[in-house]
Formats: structure tokens, sequence, C-alpha cells
């Protein structure tokens, strides 16, 4: 393999990413705010760069999997930024969850300094990452797609081709309204039965195995009988698709009811100080407002 890959953002998702690319081959230049992930990788084989501008000097194909909008505009025009130190015929990649109509834009100035852009977010937990087993939906050229293929393959074992420039987070978008509306659903619900008087772990065990079951349900359920609300990714940050979705609805004139009350929920776990718990948080909202916990049973001593 003669491509050479850049990476920029090694946090909880992207330092698995960029060890995957590494270990199948790729020749790998990367960069993060946080010096730790850096280290790390540099003790894989990869090299490590001074900014985004320092990647995007010196590599053939660049990936990057950032938080959130406001930084990949930054990380991509910025100071130091990849448009300063790209190369026309650079290929960029962004592997991070922002919003759909900022992603226009940014393909629209990318394409001015002939810079090719894709999006291609990627679902699935760290776990995941860390066994290569992601979905990455990407949005791009189609031949640019097969191009990079290789690289896309190296860390995930779902990878769809969305369509145009956009696609891919669009239906990152779908899949994670889905995903929030679950369990926004289960935030309301649950403590509702513990109030009436049903015992939580037989509504869990009825839950997770009838109809209502969901992902969301099986993922958190278990961690709210045991009181955890750290693993998945937090309520604050989450927002972040409740508003890309108001973007749209109100660009498009699509009306979205559902999503809209899944947001207020989002937004009074927000308010209540639960906005660094994971999403399974949300119940808490709810438990509150009733008097009630979704918990497992105190063993007597």
């Amino acid at each position: 393999m003669t491509e050479k890959i850049g990476f920029i953002g090694l946090g909880t998702m992207g330092k698995w990413m960029a060890l995957n690319m590494l270990k199948a081959g790729f020749p790998m230049r990367v960069y993060d705010i946080n010096p730790a992930p850096v280290r790390f990788l540099a003790g894989q084989g990869a090299e490590a760069a001074k900014s985004p501008a320092d990647v995007a000097a010196g590599v053939d194909w660049l990936f990057m999997s950032l938080p959130d909008t406001e930084l990949v505009e930054r990380v991509v025009f910025g100071e130091n930024g990849v448009a300063l130190g790209a190369k026309p015929g650079l290929i960029l990649v962004d592997l991070s969850t922002i919003s759909y109509i900022p992603t226009l834009e940014i393909n629209r100035r990318l394409k001015e300094k002939g810079i090719l852009f894709a999006d291609a977010p990627v679902s699935g937990m760290e776990a995941r990452a860390k066994e290569a087993k992601i979905t990455v939906m990407f949005g791009g050229d189609e031949g640019l797609f097969q191009k990079v293929r290789p690289a896309l393959d190296a860390i995930g074992n779902q990878i769809v081709y969305m369509g145009e420039v956009g696609s891919g987070q669009l239906t990152k978008l779908i899949n994670q309204l889905l995903f929030n509306i679950s369990c926004a659903g289960l935030a309301e619900v649950l403590p509702m039965a513990v109030k009436l008087g049903l015992d939580p772990e037989k509504v869990a065990q009825v839950v997770t195995t009838g109809t209502g079951r969901s992902f969301a349900a099986d993922f958190f359920i278990p961690l709210t009988l045991e009181n955890r609300f750290d693993e998945g990714y937090p309520v604050k940050s989450a927002y972040k698709d409740m508003i890309s979705a108001a973007e749209i609805s109100a660009h498009k004139s699509i009306p979205l009811p559902v999503v809209n009350a899944t947001a207020v929920t989002f937004q009074m776990a927000i308010s209540e100080g639960y906005g660094e718990m994971s999403k399974g948080g949300l119940i808490r909202v709810f438990e509150r407002l009733l008097g009630t916990e979704f918990r497992k049973k105190k063993e007597a001593k």
C-alpha cells in the first residue's frame, strides 16, 4: 500500500480507527491536541504531526474523527488548518458526526481549493471501534468511495455507500434520531412502571425480550438497574443530533413532532445537571418528577 494516511482526532473512537488502519499496513501520520493518544500511536509505528496543516501536507488521504461541527470547521479552515497545508487532490474523509447543512458548505469550500471531500460518519461504540466492527455511512463520489474503501474496510464490517456528499450525515442522523427517541421513551415510561407498583427487574425482563425490545433497552436497562450512567455518549454531546434535526425541519418544512418531544427530554436532562451522563441518564428527569427509581432492589442484610 503506497497511500499515506493522515488521521486527526484520536479520541474514544478515533484512536482505535487510526490503529486499525495502521495495523492494515497503511503508513500513518496522526494529530490530536491530547498528546497521550499521539504517543500511543507513535509507539505503534505512526508518525506524529505538529498541526492539522502539518498532517495534510504529508499525506494522500486524510481522515478526521472530531466531536462536533464547530471543531471540524476550525480544524479544516482555521489557523494551521487542513486547508492551509493540503495540496490539490488531497482526499479528506470526515468520520465525525456533524450537521448536514454545514457539511454541504464544507464540501463547497474545499472543492474551490481542489480538495476532494466525503462525509463518512460511523455508528458503534468504543468496543466495536476496537474490534473494527463499526458501520460506516459514506457520502461522496462513488469513485472516491471505491478508492478509499481499503482504509474503510480496516475500521468497519458494514461499509455502506449512501450517495452524494451529505448522504452519510443524513443517514447517521436518521439512525441517531431513532436511537434517541428510544432512549427518551424508556426514560419516560420505565419510572411510570415503578410508580404504579411494578418490579423493575421483572419489567426489564419483559421489555428486553418482548415487542418493546430495542437496542437502547438492551444496552441501557441493565446499566440503569445497577445505577450506572457512565457508559455511552453523554447527553450533552448527543444533543447535537437534535439541533441538526431542528435545522433540517426548519429549512425543509418537515414536521417532526416526536423528534421535537425527544429534544425537550434532552433539554430537561441538560438543564437539570444530567448532561454528562450517558443517554441512559435521561431517566433521571422522570425519576425525579415521579419520586421513584428504576433500580434493582437492595438485598436485605
